[in-house]
């Protein structure tokens, strides 16, 4: 088994199924202020947002529910979508899904059933949140994948799920308005989204 942290550590060489390293998720104890999630055959552990990417999540939160469908829930939850079929399990910081999709006693949910994920990346996120996470939400049909780059100061939405990710996007810097496409149909404001000059918080 892998486990990568910031600075990636490795326990173990052996592959392991996705299957197997779900069952290693379900007893592995997560450090306090961290998250872990399954990419590329390994379990990645990132620490958790910063304590100013609260106010853009809760930004984010007060623009965009009014525009979620009935029956659909924007959730910052700590919960585990799992994508079978490219051996992922993601816990997205800004997520919404039906309803429906957490009526279960199972701590992993279905990717598939996502309809808007949001990630806000950190130095150790990143990467994978502008390229793995671009082909297997695209892939598995979430209709709109929102990227708010904090490191470069802008925002990105994706749309047109494909096989190969996205086929459509905009990118917009850091206080102005970002359009979000159907089926959400409206604009992000952006303005607040950088980090204020008390904030001294490394990424």
């Amino acid at each position: 088994m892998t486990l990568m942290t910031e600075r990636p550590t490795i326990s173990g060489t052996e592959p392991r199924s996705f299957e197997a390293l779900l069952d290693d998720l379900d007893v592995l104890i997560v450090p306090d202020g961290y998250k872990a999630e399954v990419i590329r055959g390994s379990i990645v552990l990132s620490p958790w947002s910063k304590g100013y990417y609260t106010r853009v999540m809760r930004l984010v939160f007060r623009q965009l529910d009014a525009y979620l469908p009935e029956g659909y829930e924007l959730e910052r939850a700590p919960n585990l979508f799992v994508f079978p079929g490219d051996e992922r399990a993601y816990g997205p910081d800004i997520y919404a899904a039906h309803e429906r999709a957490f009526d279960t006693e199972s701590n992993r949910l279905d990717g598939e059933a996502l309809f808007f994920v949001a990630e806000l990346t950190s130095t150790s996120t990143r990467d994978d949140d502008l390229t793995d996470k671009i082909q297997v939400y695209g892939r598995a049909g979430v209709p709109l994948y929102l990227i708010l780059d904090m490191q470069e100061g802008q925002a990105t939405v994706l749309w047109t799920p494909s096989a190969k990710g996205y086929e459509s996007r905009c990118t917009r810097p850091f206080g102005e308005k970002l359009p979000m496409p159907a089926p959400l149909d409206c604009e992000l404001d952006t303005d607040g989204f950088q980090r204020r000059p008390h904030e001294q918080v490394d990424d």
